[in-house]
């Protein structure tokens, strides 16, 4: 049996800093914050296939020596593989903020207003 425990997430603890009351007590499970599945590295490398199955509901956390060492991602179809490739793309991330600064700017057109042509 696994001794997988619950940890905070980086973006929960950032939530727990921004919106008082959760900023006094990080608590898991409340609105906002998320629990991450964490498990030894040995435990992992004995049955990978089986992590990598479950890591497709959601990211585990892999631990050394008791510690952060890793995450898991899973994907449940090509197109998952796809949309994280390109959301941590550094270049479509970067024309993302060239066009919103552009939007901020008061140049583009917006979509309601293509749809009216």
């Amino acid at each position: 049996m696994s001794n997988a425990k619950p940890i905070v997430s980086a973006a929960a603890v950032g939530f727990a800093a921004l919106n008082p009351p959760y900023n006094r007590e990080l608590r898991l499970g409340e609105v906002g914050i998320s629990k991450m599945k964490q498990v030894p590295l040995s435990e992992v490398k004995d049955d990978l296939s089986r992590f990598l199955r479950e890591a497709e509901k959601g990211e585990i956390v892999i631990t050394r020596h008791g510690k952060p060492a890793g995450v898991l991602i899973g994907f449940a179809s090509e197109d998952d593989w796809f949309d994280y490739r390109l959301e941590n793309d550094p270049r479509f991330l970067a024309r993302i903020e060239q066009a919103r600064a552009s939007l901020r700017a008061g140049r583009g057109v917006r979509l309601e207003d293509v749809e009216r042509q």
